[in-house]
């Protein structure tokens, strides 16, 4: 989760309480206190919570829940005659582009830093990574509209931030820090995304980073803010950085984007609005509240709130992204009147409980791997397709993916367990050997949970002999007949791998894991592994 540094001096200001008040009820908002120092305070916000990834959001919301200040927040957005445009060569790489201009800016240190934090945990948050959307901020007085938004040439060449001299866009993704580590995302691309002015000066090389032209100092006054990416989602991170600004004092200013002969303003900070039935509010939490208190609580959570009898019409500000569904509403309802004040209550019946059977397997496969000197380990039931096909040379077949992954290393739900103790060897190939670990665990095959157990082991002499007695071992003490026969997994060396039949079935395969497999997780030892559905 996002960590936000917050400063009293600027948290006080900004929320007009003291720093003990603030300290004593911001976890009720929902943040995670980590540190608290002398000058600041560390916390951890959700990342359904964008919109608290900087001090200016938290003081907004922590107005809000300490009645000083309750009610939507309307941020008017002047007209200016900024413009951009999207070309068409652009449009097959990172077509999708929202941007911004906020005046009157009074920046300096303490604001700049928490300006360019926010911009780095929405690139996490919303923009998994840069790849969905990557933000650029610009000091306006240093660059001349109209601006445009096209693909180019990798040997065009400009001065990135925090270097000193030009460098062609394919020299950035090789050299600069950002460049290195976000290059991935431009892979196999003959064309890069490029934001220029009306004299071809650089201001950005979406999604890896500025030119040193632009870069904002406690000079700037006038922001361009662009956000880019591959959909709608940079709507939402404008009006996220925007109106945080705005709670600095800044003027919002909108900006014309062209595209295909038509253009439209950008940002749009006008509410949406959801309707709330008081039934559903109480069903829900458990409570007996009125029209009038559950439209204080949504007021405290700096909603708009207008009672229509027994409904409640509810303004959702722009910058709220997780508002998806009513329960997200009721939820805010829920902190707005405060979970330290939910009695709590025995449940009306009573129960004896038991060991599910499934704990049972997985307890006597436990034993049974301990008892052959395996350590166990738990791995993410998450993982991505490099991981659990490429690096494992196998192909790549029907998965269930993750609809709005948090990370690229977390796309899917895992078929198989052995990618993830090759991952967990890579991470620890600087330890001695040997190491042998296992794992018993869920995964999931053909759209239905099952429950696997899988092993490795890595050390100079690793063999086919090796694995082979552990796998009779393991049927032995589960008491299950099985023969073996020739296997085709990929993610073995042909000649020493097997699989494992019972009563005509395929349960899983064992053997050495093939050299190409040990070499893209890093390692440089045998490795010998076997994997069964235990279902």
């Amino acid at each position: 989760m996002p960590m936000v540094t917050l400063r009293y001096d600027d948290l006080e200001k900004l929320i007009g309480a003291d720093k003990d008040t603030i300290i004593d009820r911001i976890p009720m908002i929902g943040a995670d206190v980590e540190r608290i120092d002398e000058e600041y305070m560390d916390v951890e916000f959700f990342p359904d919570r964008p919109d608290l990834f900087s001090v200016e959001g938290v003081a907004r919301a922590m107005r809000g829940f300490l009645e000083i200040e309750t009610g939507l927040t309307r941020y008017d957005v002047k007209s200016s005659n900024v413009s951009i445009t999207i070309e068409e060569s652009i449009k097959p790489i990172r077509p999708h582009l929202a941007c911004a201009v906020v005046r009157g800016l009074h920046l300096d240190d303490s604001s700049i830093e928490p300006l360019m934090s926010l911009q780095e945990n929405l690139h996490w948050g919303i923009g998994r990574d840069r790849k969905k959307v990557s933000i650029g901020v610009h000091d306006l007085s240093k660059i001349k509209p109209p601006f445009v938004y096209k693909a180019v040439d990798p040997k065009i060449e400009f001065v990135p931030l925090d270097f000193d001299c030009p460098f062609t866009m394919h020299k950035i993704l090789e050299m600069h820090p950002k460049g290195i580590k976000f290059a991935h995302i431009l892979n196999e691309m003959k064309s890069y995304p490029l934001i220029v002015d009306a004299g071809e000066n650089v201001l950005s090389f979406p999604p890896i980073i500025n030119s040193a032209l632009t870069m904002v100092t406690d000079r700037t006054k006038d922001l361009f803010i662009e956000v880019t990416g591959m959909d709608t989602s940079v709507a939402v991170a404008l009006n996220i950085v925007v109106t945080a600004l705005a709670e600095r004092g800044g003027i919002i200013e909108s900006v014309k984007i062209v595209s295909n002969g038509s253009a439209k303003k950008m940002p749009h900070l006008s509410p949406t609005t959801r309707s709330l039935q008081v039934e559903e509010v109480n069903s829900l939490l458990g409570l007996n509240l009125n029209a009038e208190k559950i439209a204080i609580n949504l007021e405290k959570m700096r909603f708009g709130a207008t009672i229509h009898e027994y409904e409640i019409k509810v303004d959702v500000p722009a910058y709220r992204a997780d508002i998806l569904h009513n329960w997200d509403l009721i939820e805010d309802v829920a902190i707005g009147y405060g979970y330290d004040r939910f009695k709590p209550a025995f449940p009306e019946t009573s129960t004896i409980g038991k060991t599910h059977y499934i704990e049972d397997k997985f307890e006597l496969l436990t034993d049974v791997m301990v008892g052959l000197g395996f350590s166990e380990v738990m791995t993410f039931t998450l993982t991505n397709e490099k991981v659990h096909f490429e690096n494992m040379r196998r192909i790549r077949a029907q998965v269930t993916k993750v609809k709005h992954p948090i990370s690229m290393d977390q796309t899917m739900i895992r078929s198989s367990i052995l990618p993830s103790l090759m991952e967990i060897l890579s991470f620890n190939k600087h330890h001695d050997l040997p190491q042998k670990i296992f794992e018993v665990g869920d995964a999931l095959l053909d759209g239905k949970n099952a429950q696997l157990i899988a092993c490795a082991s890595i050390h100079s002499k690793a063999n086919f002999a090796e694995i082979k007695s552990i796998a009779e071992a393991v049927m032995r003490e589960i008491r299950t007949e099985f023969t073996i026969e020739e296997a085709h997994d990929p993610a073995f060396l042909e000649g020493r791998r097997a699989y494992v039949v019972v009563d005509g079935k395929r349960l899983g395969a064992f053997g050495e894991i093939h050299p190409d497999v040990i070499l893209s997780f890093g390692l440089d030892h045998p490795v010998v592994a076997f994997e069964l559905d235990i279902s």
